[in-house]
């Protein structure tokens, strides 16, 4: 690959840059999960700010709000975004829900996601070209070197989607898994003789360590349905920021426990063993699809091993009496 180098740059030199970046990344890694981080403080801020949205709209409409300096390099973001006009655009609206089911509810967050996804293909684009024209790194034809650069400006701007959507499915499977437990309290507390705004608010002070993405969604739900005109309004708001077809069940319980007056009690408890039933099943058809599973790794790691220590020595022995003779 030396040939393809230009003058004074030597593959010695590139695996050094490598193991340099590698390392620095590695003390990162170690430096970072040694800080306890606390995230509690940070979505009663959260609340707390939605709180005063929404008391400000609803209780004093009159009373403007002074807009929030935002950072330096956000502010650099936005400008540049709004340059282009991003937020104008006909999929701003499908992003911002995107990024609420994500847990990205702040202001900044759809313009720091409009910007990368601007700005990351043009340098995947000049990274590409550089390594692959410029340097001539792969050993490859001029179609193929076109193929290479446009493929990597497709899969970067496609790249902030594919990151998002898996914040967003991870989210979602920490919320199902703690769903049963959420309804089980939240059983307790409505035959307890509390309301439901209040229910939800003790449940959010009770899943705050063991589930932190569900308890911010009901905590946000418990805010909206002190201060919404409407209190259904609350619970769609629920529904359409968890996409969780479990999330939708509970909330139309809710919903019709508000209008009809029917027992909630008894709603939520049939749903609490349905979704823990659910739990279990799955828990069993991972189980059940263990043994195909680690049947190809048996193949490929555990019986060629077990064949050369069954097999070795008497392979050896055999080889040694036919040298002999």
């Amino acid at each position: 690959m030396e040939k393809y180098l230009p003058a004074g740059i030597t593959g010695e030199d590139i695996i050094t840059v490598l193991a340099g970046m590698s390392a620095f990344l590695v003390v990162m890694a170690i430096w970072s999960t040694g800080i306890v981080k606390d995230s509690m403080h940070g979505r009663l801020k959260a609340l707390q700010d939605r709180r005063s949205d929404l008391k400000r709209g609803y209780v004093a409409p009159v009373k403007r709000r002074t807009p929030v300096k935002s950072a330096k390099h956000v502010g650099l973001m936005n400008k540049v975004v709004q340059s282009f006009n991003l937020l104008k655009n006909e999929q701003t609206e499908k992003y911002h829900k995107k990024l609420v089911q994500a847990g990205f509810r702040g202001k900044d967050s759809l313009v720091v996601f409009m910007f990368f996804k601007l700005v990351l293909p043009l340098f995947v684009g000049v990274i590409a070209v550089v390594l692959i024209y410029g340097l001539g790194m792969f050993d490859l034809s001029t179609f193929m070197k076109a193929g290479a650069c446009i493929g990597s400006v497709l899969l970067a701007s496609y790249l902030p989607e594919i990151i998002l959507k898996n914040i967003s499915d991870k989210r979602n499977a920490e919320m199902q898994k703690s769903l049963p437990d959420f309804l089980d309290l939240l059983v307790i507390c409505a035959e307890a003789g509390l309301t439901l705004d209040s229910a939800l608010h003790r449940v959010v002070k009770e899943l705050g360590n063991t589930c932190p993405e569900l308890a911010d969604e009901l905590g946000l739900t418990s805010v909206e349905l002190g201060f919404l005109p409407d209190r259904k309004q609350a619970l769609i708001n629920l529904s359409e920021r968890v996409t969780l077809p479990a999330i939708r069940a509970v909330t139309a319980t809710l919903i019709q426990s508000e209008r009809y007056g029917t027992p909630l009690a008894q709603s939520l408890r049939v749903l609490s063993n349905e979704f823990r039933n659910e739990r279990i099943m799955k828990a069993e058809e991972k189980a059940a699809r263990l043994p195909a599973t680690m049947t190809v790794p048996l193949i490929l790691f555990i019986l060629p091993t077990l064949f050369v220590v069954l097999m070795g020595p008497a392979t050896c022995q055999l080889a040694d009496n036919l040298v002999n003779r």
